[in-house]
């Protein structure tokens, strides 16, 4: 896929355009969005998104198309995960709900540059060492067993690490998060932090470990470095108005880190019989590919990660329903 200098900057600029009115309507007005605002948002967002593909696949064709829409899916789906931990953030540190967007939108924007970042690195590792695969199919496997262990969501899963225990103890932090700025004066006209940036180092911290995870399954899918920017953005655009239109549907879907783990997993096996294909390593078959592992197409792993996502979501709603008429009963007796 050859992409030109031209459309990297359009590209860039349309998204940078977007996400600057996200941040001009959140500055300008911090306040918890409506159902009927927030479904908008999110609409136009997915909509955005398959428009964006539908581009790809007139320009570039069916397979870059299908990439798309595989990798932004992927990414998708693990963004949701990611919420599940904001969630924990804001609780854990008593956000108030009219400042919650604020802490979305600017963890979004982080994690949009770290993702880059890694992005750059990684397209950088692969068009020097093929071997790398190996290395990513085995971190993504290695994440899968993870998730399984971790088991259902809960507080457990977000542990304050040793960078926001050093703020809170060497920081003067105030007790109020005052109007949402980083800063306040005291009484006495003393300057202190606010909760504020401990958030942001939580924020900043949690996007970092996902960037990790996402990255090596995004390469797992497609080698464009174009297709694998875009499909971040996009799955990462209307994360924040997600937040608020789930509500408590993040809370009954208990099933999803068991399908995250099954698509990371899949992917992590795919990296690496594709990196047995594309073999430097002198110690496996001499250091030629080996023709004989098999081939996983586009279309089969776009069926296996919407089939697994569908799976894990009926799953978990069924079990949450399941549990409620449970409770209720009980209640009862």
């Amino acid at each position: 896929m050859n992409v030109s200098a031209w459309v990297w900057i359009v590209t860039l600029v349309a998204l940078v355009a977007v996400l600057a009115v996200d941040l001009l309507i959140v500055g300008r007005r911090p306040h918890e969005p409506s159902m009927r605002e927030a479904g908008s948002w999110v609409g136009f967002y997915v909509a955005f998104a398959l428009l964006f593909g539908v581009g790809v696949w007139v320009t570039a064709g069916g397979t870059y198309a299908a990439e798309f829409y595989t990798g932004w899916l992927t990414e998708y789906s693990l963004s949701v995960d990611n919420l599940f931990v904001f969630v924990i953030i804001m609780a854990r540190f008593a956000v108030p709900r009219r400042l919650q967007q604020k802490v979305l939108l600017i963890g979004i924007v982080l994690a949009l540059l770290m993702r880059g970042a890694f992005i750059a690195a990684g397209a950088a590792l692969i068009a020097q060492f093929s071997w790398v695969f190996y290395i990513f199919g085995a971190f993504l496997v290695y994440t899968a067993v993870t998730l399984v262990k971790q088991g259902e969501n809960d507080e457990e899963d977000f542990k304050e690490n040793v960078l926001i225990r050093w703020a809170k103890r060497a920081l003067p932090i105030s007790s109020s998060f005052g109007d949402g700025k980083m800063m306040m004066l005291s009484e006495t006209g003393k300057r202190l932090f606010t909760p504020m940036l401990i958030v942001m180092i939580a924020i900043g911290t949690t996007d970092l470990i996902f960037a990790l995870d996402s990255i090596p399954a995004i390469f797992g899918i497609t080698k464009e470095p174009y297709l694998v920017f875009t499909a971040n953005v996009f799955a990462l655009m209307g994360l924040r108005q997600l937040y608020f239109l789930l509500g408590g549907l993040l809370e009954r879907l208990v099933y999803l880190n068991l399908g995250l783990a099954f698509v990371l997993a899949f992917i992590g096996v795919k990296l690496f019989l594709e990196a047995l294909h594309t073999n430097q390593l002198s110690f496996i078959n001499g250091g030629d590919g080996v023709p004989w592992a098999p081939e996983i197409p586009i279309w089969l792993s776009l069926l296996v990660i919407i089939g697994t996502l569908g799976i894990a979501t009926v799953a978990s709603l069924m079990k949450s329903s399941r549990d409620r008429r449970k409770e209720l009963a009980d209640s009862k007796v």
